[in-house]
């Protein structure tokens, strides 16, 4: 044992840059917890570990007495055979080692020194990853595990569980793949490096590799929403007047932004010139629509936003997919008003009536009607397109006879 452990610890120090002497005290520790019971009843034991040998050796500190010595003491006739000078009241150490301590204290060694292996490593991810939150990584698949993918970055492991994957995205091991870095986790068991790629901040760092100008600071991003695999808005402005933020995040030819969209699995991004001024901001987000006025309301923090019924579909757009990006983007809430003529229909008359041109148009009660209505799917071409199982599981649907209205839609 003792020239295998005096191997091991070199190798360590040399290969995996750990001190030894830290190390050595760890192995002391361990092996102490281990086989304390075995060693001594005394409470004040100590193992020791010839750095220069590899001997494990124990000692007891033990008070010199005259009477019936406890556990904690030492009769002075016994002691003074390895201490001559000793008297009654000293403390010495006791040699206690065991006979069979070299197979208990191996084992414990082992233990002890895989364990600081794994938090040696942890600490070299740790120092070399966590500056790094918020860049994008490069790497290798290498096997799943319930439902997530096991990453390699280098040296060091990260994990993509299926919340922040792509929606329909799929890889096989080997394939490289790119994340954003949210966070470095040395303390719990398996990959340090957790990563994503449905995170807005995937979105972020993407810009910041694409565009230069956002990578040098003269175009910054001042918000982004995003529904993943689907939709994302991003709002830019530019700290130097010559810049046009818009133009330079699209690139030549769209060479910029198609870049980001291939790797985002075709999502659409919508680049959106940010404003100081709210009501400004809020038309520019609900592009492509055209608005006619936006009215604030500071107690509610609320925007009201009125468009002709000609740009009304633009503004809520698919299953209200627009204005809600846009609510989350500029961070108000936004309540769009149809003007028709010089009567304004208010958002609840909308969805009143296109609750009453749905039921007329599949032959559908009132209620499944409303229920389709208030999640988005505002006529027959929108439910063409939708998935029927997610449909049937929406609270207060009737499933069959949903399905015989969708069977009717797509007769026609």
């Amino acid at each position: 044992m003792n020239n295998e452990l005096l191997s091991i610890l070199e190798y360590i120090e040399q290969e995996r840059g750990i001190n030894r002497d830290q190390l050595v005290g760890a192995l002391e520790a361990a092996i102490l917890s281990a086989s304390k019971k075995s060693i001594h009843p005394a409470n004040d034991i100590t193992v020791r570990i010839d750095p220069k040998t590899g001997d494990i050796r124990a000692w007891a500190k033990l008070e010199v007495v005259d009477g019936l010595p406890t556990v904690d003491q030492l009769i002075i006739a016994r002691a003074q055979e390895r201490f001559p000078d000793a008297k009654v009241g000293d403390i010495v150490d006791w040699e206690v080692t065991p006979r069979n301590f070299g197979r208990i204290a191996a084992q414990s060694a082992k233990q002890a020194i895989m364990q600081q292996l794994r938090k040696a490593e942890k600490q070299i991810v740790y120092d070399e990853f966590a500056d790094r939150v918020g860049q994008i990584l490069s790497g290798t698949v290498r096997r799943f595990e319930a439902g997530s993918l096991i990453i390699t970055f280098g040296k060091a492991e990260g994990i993509l569980t299926s919340k922040e994957k792509i929606p329909g995205e799929q890889y096989l091991p080997g394939e490289n793949i790119h994340a954003v870095l949210i966070a470095v986790d040395t303390e719990a068991a398996g990959p340090s490096l957790i990563v994503s790629r449905s995170h807005p901040n995937f979105v972020r760092a993407l810009f910041e590799r694409e565009v230069s100008e956002i990578h040098d600071g003269t175009v910054e991003i001042m918000g982004i929403s995003r529904e993943v695999g689907s939709r994302s808005k991003v709002a830019v402005r530019s700290n130097d007047e010559r810049i046009d933020p818009v133009g330079a995040c699209v690139g030549v030819r769209g060479n910029r932004v198609k870049e980001i969209t291939k790797e985002l699995g075709n999502e659409r991004i919508d680049i959106v010139p940010w404003s100081s001024d709210i009501k400004q901001y809020a038309a520019n987000a609900l592009q492509p629509a055209a608005i006619q006025s936006v009215e604030v309301n500071e107690a509610k923090h609320e925007l009201v936003v009125h468009v002709t019924p000609e740009q009304s579909k633009l503004a809520f757009g698919k299953r209200a997919q627009n204005v809600r990006l846009s609510s989350k983007l500029i961070g108000w809430n936004i309540n769009i008003q149809i003007d028709e003529g010089n009567k304004a229909a208010s958002l609840e008359d909308r969805i009143a009536k296109a609750v009453k041109n749905l039921a007329q148009e599949l032959n559908i009660d009132k209620i499944t009607a409303e229920v389709l209505v208030s999640n988005g799917y505002l006529s027959g071409d929108d439910l063409k397109e939708a998935d029927f199982e997610e449909l049937a599981n929406l609270p207060g649907i009737d499933a069959d006879s949903l399905e015989n209205a969708l069977k009717g839609l797509n007769d026609e």
